[in-house]
């Protein structure tokens, strides 16, 4: 595995942790279908992460039962029958939260980083 490159393998316990935050992220942007949900987290990744139907629905599914998001269904331009969705607004609020769990976890491991990599030390203020 190459430090920063493409091909950086994400282990399942990240990708899982990450899934929510980034998909409620991915709809806070506007309403969307699951195809282009995958396209827009492998966008988002810089093609670094790829995920599968088999991840995503069942994902979506969980959380429109929890009420962070809700489905509906319309007719695309071409007339195919679509399903979309929304995050609500306890979905914005469990994204804010998340958001700064997520803040904090990655500003605690950068400080560890920046130390082991010998760019900072602990008497910097942060240990």
């Amino acid at each position: 595995m190459r430090r920063g490159g493409a091909d950086v393998r994400i282990e399942k316990d990240l990708v899982a942790a990450a899934a929510a935050p980034l998909v409620l992220g991915i709809l806070a942007e506007g309403e969307s279908y699951g195809y282009a949900i995958l396209q827009r987290v492998t966008e988002l990744s810089d093609g670094r992460m790829t995920w599968t139907d088999g991840m995503l629905y069942p994902l979506l599914h969980r959380l429109e039962r929890l009420g962070l998001v809700e489905a509906s269904w319309i007719t695309a331009p071409t007339g195919r029958r679509r399903k979309v969705y929304a995050i609500t607004a306890d979905g914005r609020a469990e994204l804010a939260e998340r958001r700064d769990q997520w803040a904090v976890v990655s500003a605690a491991l950068g400080r560890v980083w920046d130390v082991a990599g010998g760019t900072a030390t602990p008497a910097q203020g942060w240990a």
